[in-house]
């Protein structure tokens, strides 16, 4: 990666030899790119955090992923977090990606496992649930009209807007 201060430099070298970077070719960073490398070239993170960018050449938009070291300290008695990173209109899903599940919940026993924590969110995406919802707005659809709740979830799924919120395509 280019450094904040190489390019200082490499803009003053080139001004005394009287060309311009635009002028050679090249392309003059603009504020936003020059602020960026900045907060880059300072980014100290943890070890649980990795920053991605899809495309080198463009700094200004790049993934986080941030990811667990250890499952919680309470597990197995305690139930792992789930969070669904992906945004879906579902009724136990909300736009934050909380799920609501019962055995992430009150029916938490140490004897489940991962194995079934994945059976139920299986379910739970086959049959959603209206009655314990997260996302209020889908449920009463649900429950009032089946067939809008289908073309949604097909909305949705295939990039759009349902209601106010857009969703990113998610389908293969």
């Amino acid at each position: 990666m280019i450094k904040l201060f190489s390019l200082k430099q490499q803009k003053k070298d080139e001004e005394s030899a009287g060309g311009t970077r635009a002028g050679a070719g090249g392309k003059k960073a603009s504020a936003a790119q020059l602020r960026i490398q900045k907060d880059i070239n300072e980014l100290n993170l943890p070890k649980t955090c990795e920053i991605v960018f899809p495309d080198q050449d463009d700094l200004l938009n790049f993934k986080l992923i941030i990811s667990p070291d250890e499952v919680g300290q309470g597990y197995p008695h305690d139930p792992p977090k789930v969070k669904c990173e992906t945004m879906v209109y579902h009724p136990n899903i909300d736009l934050e990606g909380n799920v609501c599940l019962n055995i992430l919940r009150e029916d938490w026993k140490p004897v489940l496992t991962i194995n079934s924590i994945i059976y139920g969110l299986q379910y739970l995406f086959l049959e959603p649930n209206p009655e314990d919802p997260l996302n209020k707005d889908a449920a009463e659809v649900l429950q009032t009209n089946r067939r809008l709740f289908e073309q949604n979830v097909q909305r949705s799924l295939r990039g759009g807007y349902v209601g106010a919120t857009y969703f990113e395509r998610c389908l293969k």
